[in-house]
């Protein structure tokens, strides 16, 4: 039996990664994006090798979250597992002197945007009593940087709500689990740097995680067998020793 996964943020970085490590493993796929257009790119790519569904909501809005994830056709409506990656960064500013406007967005996409999909989601994983869910975090998630308060606070947010659902789903016998990368060369830096010069310099000097290998770690953590589950993982590039701490040639 074909498992079927939804992933948000699938449009881009991480979320377009996973879906296709998932999809040279034959999973099914629903992937969720606010850019149609964009969904439908990753959508032709991958229906060679699965069967895919696409969903276009932002997580920020509660309702439209809930439709769209109630619309989901028979064939792919019993999620097996779900992957909560929509997440972003505005801003890298102290905290006197942080745009509120950042600050909302990061709390509403990173935390309860998550608890949104969640919550959909999870009445079907407790009434068929499986499931697996991964919460993509980061290791702003571990430990807080300089100028790094609110959106640190979204991702520690992130890990204490996925502690929460492991003890909670336990009954269940569903499986939680955290992946927290470090530096990933993404698009990320575009959003928080809102595309800057600060945004090209991030990368540089070092080789940053990419989308793919954090990709094959969430496979990796869906296919242990069934008595296995991987709860909290860290991962950083090798130049990458902490938060402030990257190796630059």
């Amino acid at each position: 039996m074909k498992k079927t996964a939804l992933i948000t943020g699938a449009t881009s970085g991480i979320g377009r990664a996973t879906a296709h490590e998932f999809a040279k493993h034959g999973i099914n796929l629903v992937l969720c994006g606010r850019r149609q257009e964009r969904l439908d790119i990753v959508q032709k790519a991958l229906s060679r090798e699965t069967d895919v569904h696409t969903l276009n909501f932002d997580v920020r809005d509660r309702d439209k979250t809930f439709e769209a994830i109630a619309s989901l056709p028979d064939t792919f409506r019993n999620i097996d597992v779900l992957i909560n990656n929509a997440g972003n960064a505005h801003g890298l500013d102290p905290i006197e002197t942080g745009d509120t406007d950042d600050w909302d967005a990061m709390m509403d996409i990173n935390v309860k945007g998550l608890l949104y999909v969640s919550k959909a989601i999870i009445p079907g994983m407790t009434e068929r009593k499986s499931g697996h869910i991964i919460n993509i975090g980061s290791s702003a998630g571990k430990e807080v940087y300089p100028k790094g308060n609110v959106y640190c606070a979204s991702k520690h947010a992130v890990l204490a709500i996925t502690e929460g659902m492991r003890i909670d789903l336990n009954p269940y016998g569903i499986k939680v689990s955290a992946v927290n990368p470090g530096l990933v060369e993404t698009e990320f830096s575009q959003v928080r740097f809102k595309g800057g010069s600060q945004a090209d310099n991030v990368y540089k000097g070092y080789k940053a995680l990419q989308p793919e290998d954090v990709a094959e770690v969430i496979h990796f953590a869906i296919s242990r067998p069934a008595h296995v589950n991987i709860a909290d993982i860290l991962m950083f590039c090798t130049a990458q020793a902490s938060s402030t701490i990257v190796k630059k040639s």
